[in-house]
């Protein structure tokens, strides 16, 4: 009963506080309104002929039949597009020397993936138009496909798109220097060639987008299943033509997005421009054949690494080339460079060595594009970093746990720089590892393992340390010449009852923002959070800015709503000073009140301040500013990217007879600064670790020679389920940015960073016994039966 009051126990204290979503009822009890649900009048729908052919000319197209069937109001090529659409180019300034071809709506002369949309049909139902699509012919003339990494690369390889010169879209290197000498003097060498194959984002929800242009105004409103409205606003308008304030794209409720829905795709723009045409809204909603055929793939790295340790198994250096496919295409407007770069610059961000040596090639497939997922990069270079490092320890006879702790950059090293480049504010990779070690027990879970092995049980134990980049500033795409927003804004007001109405533009794709930017809101106003309504997602009623991606809604989003309710504050306080006849620096607010400052004694109720300034205005002094509402813009500064850190554990069971793994336990320790709203983080790390899980045990793209995509069904492609996840036990450090009044980093993408990673230091962990060894995920049961030699 004495226990001293912690900041949770003052009033209206919720940051720190496990809130529930606002929304999550009201989307359990089916009453979400995604864009599947709105229903326009005189709306149209969309579908599409998809090319069968990985690289093929288009000869011929033959649309008679088609125009005949019933219902159909508009047949559109790509030549009817391109009259009304510029064309984009997926480069980025700043990665000297990027090329990649320019895109339209829909293609002309020529196909570069099987699944391209290569004619759209717009009809009064969805049936309609593709019983339509069936009947339209087209003549391809099929072209060797290029599919594999050095096919791409070889010389006198056929040309994907020969205005470029040859299929490398993006060449780089770093080299510190002296990384030959260091390797031939170095007491231990690990090395290993690491693949990583294609997944997706299999999101509930999948891509969806209405168009809706109306010519007498001209206006456009485009309703879409997107993160980034702000972004498409700026793409339509330039694209179309249109004016940017005649715009208007509206993110109603998104069911997921992972980053897919991140990026420009050739349906969305075709779905804009057969508005334009027609002067009727059109809907476009992929389905789940569509989807794993058109939807942004991911990864897709060949890496071919090696590390270089003292006698005593302190790491000196690494030496890394990473090939990464991209499709025929790099994504627009982010780029499917910007993976590859994180790839290659993430490498070791974890330990302290300052040798280091990389090359990056990106190269174009005759795939669909790669881009931009989860944890850009991250899960490669953690899991190569990780387990060359595993190597390391097995060379020198040391502990996992151990190794580790003699490489980790100490805790009180910051600032520090990587050898990349990388600037790090501040990171606890030390308490991090001493906190999963405990969490794990990991010494009794050693004992165990070497008890079961006496009986046949072959259990393996894997760890990973990770670097997260989230909260990225202007410098990243910015400087790039990409129109991305860098900075989020917020407008806060008080309505004359007392409540508070928070316009945002950071968006809510289903993992909590809008709650935890309530939060924020309602601690630095004194209100109850059921008092704070916020809104998200729509160029009309809120401000501009980035939203959502990269981790920025709490670090970017929460901080710009921590500013925009202190600016608002001190209106609110001035004006009842004038009220009160007091000064403003001794009153506060709490629980809807305004209060003395000092004994918290209520002074005025806000919505009788509200209701004074709002409609008797004229009982204040002349000159009285009685403005309750602000707007405010903020964009990170200091540091070009709030680095977070953390390390993950995975506990597996290996048969060795048929070559499955049950994943018995998963361990994360994350440090993503200040913790707004702890049930949210653990769900985002959840979630996060069970993506990670997921392309290290089942998710997987698999294509022909043909360039085929030959699973592309959920009957085919692995995703995890409930019953093959583990449980996940979570713990954190909280190291808090300087960079932000808020000091919240981001956390989003911390449990994909470094799962796959500690599964594979698990999975080879079981397999040492039998001299075994994969470099490869997934780790399917295929592999593993290879791995162990009885295949």
């Amino acid at each position: 009963m004495n226990a001293p009051l912690s900041p949770l126990d003052r009033p209206n204290s919720y940051i720190g506080r496990s809130v529930p979503r606002p929304n999550a009822k009201r989307l359990l009890a089916g009453r979400g309104r995604y864009v599947t649900d709105i229903v326009l009048p005189r709306m149209l729908h969309a579908a599409f002929v998809r090319s069968p052919y990985a690289h093929a000319r288009v000869v011929s197209i033959d649309t008679e039949a088609a125009k005949a069937m019933p219902g159909v109001r508009l047949i559109a090529t790509g030549e009817d597009l391109a009259r009304l659409c510029t064309p984009w180019v997926g480069t980025l300034d700043h990665f000297k020397g990027m090329k990649s071809p320019p895109q339209l709506p829909l293609p002309i002369d020529k196909v570069v993936w099987s699944g391209q949309a290569v004619v759209a049909i717009v009809a009064d139902t969805r049936a309609l138009a593709e019983d339509a699509a069936e009947v339209v012919s087209i003549e391809f003339e099929e072209l060797e496909a290029i599919v594999d990494l050095d096919a791409a690369r070889a010389p006198g390889s056929p040309v994907i798109s020969p205005e470029l010169g040859d299929n490398v879209c993006f060449h780089a290197t770093i080299d510190t220097g002296g990384v030959d000498e260091i390797f031939a003097s170095a007491a231990h060498v690990v090395e290993g060639e690491f693949h990583f194959g294609r997944h997706t984002a299999v999101t509930m929800e999948p891509r969806a987008i209405i168009a809706d242009y109306d010519a007498s105004e001209p206006r456009l409103t485009v309703h879409h299943a997107t993160q980034t409205p702000y972004q498409f606003q700026d793409l339509y308008a330039r694209h179309y033509g249109i004016p940017e304030a005649c715009v208007r794209v509206i993110a109603p409720d998104i069911g997921g997005s992972f980053g897919m829905k991140l990026h420009v795709y050739h349906e969305d723009m075709a779905v804009v421009g057969i508005s334009i045409m027609l002067g009727r809204p059109v809907k476009y909603v992929a389905d789940r054949m569509e989807s794993f055929v058109s939807d942004i793939h991911a990864r897709d790295h060949r890496v071919r690494a090696r590390m270089a340790a003292d006698a005593d198994g302190m790491i000196v250096a690494m030496d890394v080339e990473d090939v990464t496919g991209i499709g025929a295409f790099s994504a627009y407007p982010r780029t499917s460079v910007v993976e590859g770069n994180q790839v290659f610059r993430l490498m070791g961000a974890p330990y302290g060595f300052q040798n280091y040596r990389a090359d990056l090639q990106v190269v174009f497939q005759n795939k669909v594009q790669m881009s931009q997922y989860r944890a850009v990069g991250h899960p490669i270079a953690c899991t190569v970093t990780e387990r060359l490092v595993d190597l390391v320890a097995a060379r020198t006879s040391r502990d996992v746990f151990d190794v580790r702790a003699q490489n980790l950059i100490p805790d009180d090293a910051y600032p520090c720089a990587s050898p990349t480049g990388y600037k790090f504010e501040a990171l606890s990779h030390h308490a991090c590892l001493a906190k999963l070690r405990s969490l794990m027990d990991y010494d009794r879970l050693r004992a165990e393992q070497v008890e079961l092995r006496a009986r046949g049980i072959h259990r393996g134990i894997g760890i990973a340390s990770f670097v997260e980049i989230t909260n990225p500033g202007p410098a990243f795409y910015g400087v790039g010449g990409a129109r991305i927003s860098a900075q989020d804004g917020a407008f806060l007001k008080i309505t004359p009852s007392g409540d508070v109405h928070c316009a945002i533009s950071v968006t809510e794709l289903g993992q909590g923002t809008e709650t935890i930017i309530g939060q924020i809101v309602a601690e630095h106003l004194g209100v109850d959070r059921a008092r704070v309504k916020v809104i998200t997602g729509d160029t009309e009623t809120t401000p501009h800015g980035g939203a959502t991606w990269a981790c920025r809604g709490a670090g970017i989003g929460g901080e710009t709503a921590l500013r925009t309710a202190r600016k608002l504050k001190a209106n609110v306080l001035s004006v009842a000073a004038v009220i009160l006849q007091e000064q403003p620096e001794r009153l506060d607010l709490q629980n809807g009140w305004v209060v003395d400052a000092a004994t918290a004694q209520p002074r005025i109720e806000l919505a009788e301040l509200a209701r004074i300034a709002y409609f008797r205005s004229d009982t204040l002094p002349p000159g009285t500013q009685a403005q309750l509402s602000v707007a405010h813009h903020y964009a990170p500064e200091g540091y070009p990217f709030a680095f977070t850190n953390g390390i993950q554990g995975c506990l597996v069971e290996l048969d060795a007879e048929t070559g499955f793994v049950r994943i018995l336990k998963h361990w994360v320790v994350e440090d993503c600064g200040r913790v707004i709203n702890p049930m949210l983080v653990d769900e985002q790390i959840r979630g996060g670790v069970v993506q990670g899980l997921g392309a290290a045990f089942f998710e997987e793209c698999l294509y022909g020679d043909s360039g085929q995509l030959i699973n592309g069904s959920l009957a085919d492609y692995l995703v995890p389920m409930a019953v093959e996840m583990p449980d996940i036990v979570i713990d954190h450090v909280e190291t808090l940015t300087m960079d932000t009044q808020l000091g919240a980093k981001g956390v989003g993408e911390a449990g994909t960073a470094a799962a796959s990673a500690a599964a594979l230091n698990a999975v080879n962990d079981a397999l040492a016994p039998f001299g075994g060894s994969l470099a490869q995920v997934p780790m399917t049961p295929v592999r593993i039966l290879k791995a162990l030699g009885h295949i």
